[in-house]
């Protein structure tokens, strides 16, 4: 196969082997619930699209059509469920294909435990077992429930000042993949909504960096333009995203708009993290 083919069913989780490169893998938000967004956002270049299903329009038909449009790409498809305490979405978005799932708003260890435990088939954990569906390939990926727990990614997201203050109680979760600070949200539970500059902000992301570092667990997290995401990669993040699939169109909109209209319009665009 060569190098430039996705394979992305193979019998592996790929977002794990992104994490193994040198460089911190490059990711977008794909917001807009369209598998055309998808697809051709996977073809421009990202190592990894997240499909949001906690902000955006996105119902479980569009992240199936979704999951179809990324396979079809190089990119990697990660998947964020609305809510990290409901197994049932959980179970769904498994059992369409996704792989990597990214929990929000991650307070404690007792709910990652409960978080890893939704993902996992037992003994593990306590997910429902269903023979035929997409993950295994509608039936033809006989190892599939024997091996699902460890084709699963858990990503969890620590979004508020007291949940970094746990950091390393909930790194230390068995099942817990990954984490992902979360810098909009952290702008406001800091009182400082939107402004990602704000000296607290930045302070918590750096420190968050080191401390997952230090506890050996890879930590991302994503901003509004390069060079804040270069900022965050400099901090010691692992993996980082840019955008969304929705701020890209308006920015270019508006950068076409006022050209045509004689104007300047530098004001940046809010993100939804």
């Amino acid at each position: 196969m060569s190098k430039h083919q996705p394979d992305n069913h193979a019998d592996v989780n790929p977002f794990r082997a992104l994490l193994d490169r040198s460089t911190a893998p490059l990711g977008t938000w794909l917001m807009a619930g369209t598998a055309s967004n998808a697809e051709a956002l996977g073809h421009a270049g990202f190592d990894w699209l997240l499909i949001d299903m906690e902000h955006g329009p996105i119902e479980f038909r569009d992240m199936w059509q979704m999951l179809q449009a990324v396979d079809c790409t190089p990119a990697m498809p990660v998947v964020r469920v609305s809510s990290s305490d409901d197994p049932a979405l959980v179970k769904r978005a498994l059992d369409l294909g996704a792989r990597t799932l990214m929990f929000p708003y991650v307070q404690s260890a007792e709910q990652a435990r409960r978080i890893v435990a939704s993902a996992k088939y037992p003994p593990f954990g306590q997910r429902g077992f269903a023979g035929i569906h997409r993950a295994s390939r509608y039936g033809t990926f006989s190892e599939y429930g024997k091996r699902a727990n460890e084709l699963t990614t858990c990503i969890v997201q620590l979004e508020t000042p007291e949940a970094i203050d746990r950091l390393e109680e909930i790194a230390a979760v068995e099942g817990v993949d990954a984490l992902f600070i979360g810098p909009g949200d952290l702008s406001a539970a800091l009182g400082c909504i939107g402004n990602l500059q704000d000296e607290r902000v930045q302070t918590l992301m750096r420190s968050a960096a080191q401390r997952a570092r230090a506890a050996g667990i890879p930590v991302g997290t994503l901003g509004p333009t390069p060079e804040m995401v270069q900022g965050f990669v400099d901090m010691g993040y692992d993996y980082v995203a840019v955008g969304s699939d929705l701020v890209f169109m308006m920015q270019q909109a508006k950068s076409v708009l006022a050209r045509m209209k004689g104007q300047t319009d530098n004001a940046p665009l809010k993100v939804a993290y």
